[in-house]
């Protein structure tokens, strides 16, 4: 007996189907609905029948797939409320093919680090804008008008706003936090910075740096020595030295540039140390009194001590990275060579 005469039979056949799982509705979708399925089957053979017996035949065979489609899609709905299909359901957020990463940057790695250590003694995050003006970066900072920094061969102006520049040091922040809480202020301010260099492997246009604050009653320079030699012995291990040696900056007096033993050559002299057995890695000094009058602070009553260093040079000392133009060239197979342990 042709299959078309046993419409019928399959209808009823049709109502009566069952699945458990979303293979065995696979199953039953080919059987009854693919193109070489039962149904499309009743549609080759409608070509040969009877022209009296087209319109009844046609108005069936519609039923019995309408009937299919609706007795597979409740099937469907049923297997996905219960849960009872065995087949892992595929992950439509994933990418077409595998997608190689790289890891964390080392510069953030580092910063993290360095703010970890600094947390540990008791120092809180401070941020600020990079975009700044000419108060904030210089003027609350005890920078005199005709400083160096101020020249355009330095610092980077807004052209329309002659006042507002990018932040050439994070200790824009410092003056922030200064003239909006009163001591005792115990912070550090890591961030970008920029300054109009020349770039080379030596030197960029951008940088990023961590300063430190500490504003109290009866700060004193030891204070300051204790907390450096902590956080250098924490960042290149216990047995770390350190030396400081004058130097000048327009917002702290007494300033000192700090050294420690090479942490690569352990102070016997190499390349990287110049054969001297100490490297430079921040500036450091007891805050200007004239900085704390700027910034609404009794110097009479209060002093503290201020610090700064490059991010980078810790990562150079950490990675030894000759190079300093690889850390902004997002180029994936230098960040590979990273890993945040």
């Amino acid at each position: 007996m042709a299959l078309i005469d046993n419409i019928p039979a399959l209808l009823e056949e049709v109502k009566q189907l069952t699945a458990s799982t979303a293979s065995e509705l696979e199953e039953l979708r080919i059987k009854y609905l693919s193109k070489k399925g039962l149904i499309p089957q009743l549609m080759t053979e409608f070509r040969d029948v009877a022209p009296e017996r087209k319109r009844e035949l046609g108005v069936s065979i519609n039923n019995l797939k309408t009937a299919a489609q609706e007795r597979i899609n409740t099937l469907r709905e049923e297997i996905e409320a219960n849960g009872t299909s065995t087949e892992e359901k595929p992950d439509l957020t994933r990418t077409a093919y595998p997608t190689p990463l790289g890891t964390r940057h080392p510069i953030s790695i580092v910063r993290d680090e360095i703010i970890d250590i600094f947390a540990r003694l008791g120092f809180c995050l401070a941020d600020g804008p990079e975009v700044e003006d000419d108060w904030h970066v210089f003027g609350a900072m005890n920078f005199p008008d005709d400083h160096p920094a101020r020249d355009m061969q330095d610092t980077f102006f807004i052209e329309a706003h002659p006042d507002v520049i990018l932040r050439t040091h994070t200790s824009s922040v410092q003056s922030r936090v200064m003239e909006k809480q009163q001591p005792p202020i115990r912070v550090i301010c890591p961030g970008r910075v920029y300054r109009n260099e020349t770039i080379s492997a030596r030197a960029h246009c951008f940088f990023h740096q961590i300063e430190g604050l500490y504003v109290d009653e009866k700060v004193s320079f030891t204070d300051l020595k204790q907390v450096l030699l902590l956080f250098a012995q924490e960042m290149f291990g216990k047995e770390t030295k350190i030396r400081l040696r004058p130097s000048y900056f327009p917002f702290t007096e007494p300033s000192a540039e700090m050294d420690i033993s090479c942490n690569i050559c352990g102070g016997k002299g190499c390349s990287f140390c110049k054969q001297t057995g100490w490297v430079e890695i921040l500036g450091c000094g007891m805050v200007d009194p004239a900085v704390l009058d700027a910034n609404g602070i009794d110097s009479s009553k209060y002093s503290g001590y201020a610090f700064g260093l490059g991010v980078e040079r810790i990562t150079n000392l950490k990675y030894q990275v000759k190079d300093l133009r690889l850390f902004s060239e997002n180029d994936k197979r230098f960040l590979e060579e990273f890993t945040s342990a």
